[in-house]
C-alpha cells in the first residue's frame, strides 16, 4: 500500500461523516471503503460517496458487510443472522490514498466484544473526528477524543460540520489537544462540484497527505 490511510469517524450518527468522507475522497483522489453498512434505504453511504466524490467507480469499494437495518452494526448483524468476523475487516490493499468511514460514533459496537475504536486501534491509521457545531458538541467531541486516546489511536484532527461556532471549535481543539482541520459549511445544493469547492475553501488538503 502507498498513500495515506485515513479513518473518518464521528462524535455521533448523522453528524456529516459521509459528506465529509466524500469531500476528502474527492480531494485526495482516494479509494473509499465503509467496512460495515447498516441500513441501505434509500441508499447506503457507498452510493452517496459515489455520487459526491467525483472519483472513478472502481475507487468506491464494496463493504465487507452490508446489513439491512439502520441501527448499531452489532444489532443489525443479529437481525440479518450474520456474525461479523474481524478478520474480514482488514484494510483493503489499494494503490494510493484510502479513506475509511466508520459507522456512528467511536464507541459503536460491531459485536458484543468489538467497538469501532478497538478496530481503529488495530489498524493504527490516523483518524479524523467529525463533529457538529451544534449545541452539545463540546462534550461529545471531548469524550470521543478521550476514547480514541485511551486506545492509542492517532488523531489527525477534528473537522467541524455546520454553522460557525468559533468559541466551541476553539475550546474543543485546546482542551482536547487536537488540530482543528477546518469546518465544512452547509452545502446547498449538495452536489459534487459544490462540495469540492466548499472543501477547498475551508480545508488544506496537505493536512491529509
Amino acid at each position: 500500500m502507498n498513500g495515506p490511510r485515513i479513518v473518518v469517524t464521528g462524535t455521533d450518527t448523522d453528524v456529516g461523516k459521509t459528506v465529509f468522507s466524500a469531500a476528502l475522497t474527492g480531494a485526495l483522489g482516494a479509494h473509499y471503503w465503509k467496512p460495515v453498512q447498516a441500513g441501505v434505504e434509500p441508499r447506503g453511504d457507498r452510493e452517496s460517496v459515489a455520487a459526491l466524490a467525483g472519483v472513478p467507480a472502481a475507487n468506491i469499494l464494496p463493504e465487507a458487510y452490508r446489513l439491512t437495518t439502520p441501527c448499531s452494526p452489532h444489532r443489525a448483524a443479529e437481525i440479518d443472522g450474520v456474525v461479523i468476523d474481524p478478520a474480514r475487516l482488514a484494510l483493503p490493499d489499494v494503490a494510493g490514498p484510502l479513506v475509511v468511514e466508520g459507522a456512528g460514533g467511536v464507541l459503536v459496537p460491531l459485536s458484543p466484544d468489538l467497538l469501532f475504536a478497538d478496530l481503529f486501534a488495530r489498524w493504527g491509521c490516523p483518524v479524523v473526528l467529525v463533529a457538529r457545531t451544534a449545541l452539545g458538541t463540546i462534550n461529545h467531541s471531548l469524550l470521543s477524543v478521550e476514547a480514541l486516546r485511551h486506545r492509542g489511536v492517532p488523531i489527525l484532527g477534528i473537522a467541524f460540520i455546520g454553522d460557525p461556532q468559533p468559541d466551541s471549535e476553539a475550546v474543543i481543539a485546546a482542551i482536547g489537544g487536537v488540530k482543528r482541520l477546518g469546518r465544512l459549511p452547509r452545502v446547498d445544493p449538495l452536489d459534487r462540484h459544490m462540495l469540492a469547492r466548499a472543501f477547498t475553501d475551508n480545508f488544506d488538503v496537505e493536512d491529509f497527505r
